[in-house]
């Protein structure tokens, strides 16, 4: 993706995770309750099926792979969103400015 359709999917995936209560929990760059964006990308970079395994985690929550506190569901976002957000996840995040 280069230029004004990379800021249009990060634009759209940043305002995703904001209606979707994601930045409750989660931050770009620090921990919060959950890991920060960029640490889940850099813990699943090369990982084959990352982002299947993270849209379910988002759809179907869960808990174990950053501790004990469980990710609740998010039932609400569809297939496309969840192809949206959890891309711009893995790539650490990434703002409408880069």
């Amino acid at each position: 993706m280069q230029g004004a359709q990379a800021v249009d999917v990060n634009s759209q995936a940043l305002m995703l995770a904001k209606q979707n209560a994601c930045l409750g929990c989660h931050a770009i760059d620090k921990k919060i309750v959950g890991p920060s964006f960029k640490s889940v990308a850099m813990k699943y970079q090369g990982t084959p099926n990352a982002q299947i395994f993270i849209q379910n985690k988002i759809q179907k929550g869960g808990s174990g792979s950053w501790g004990v506190v469980p990710m609740p569901a998010n039932h609400k976002l569809s297939n496309g969103d969840l192809v949206v957000l959890t891309a711009w996840i893995l790539r650490g995040a990434p703002s409408s400015n880069h």
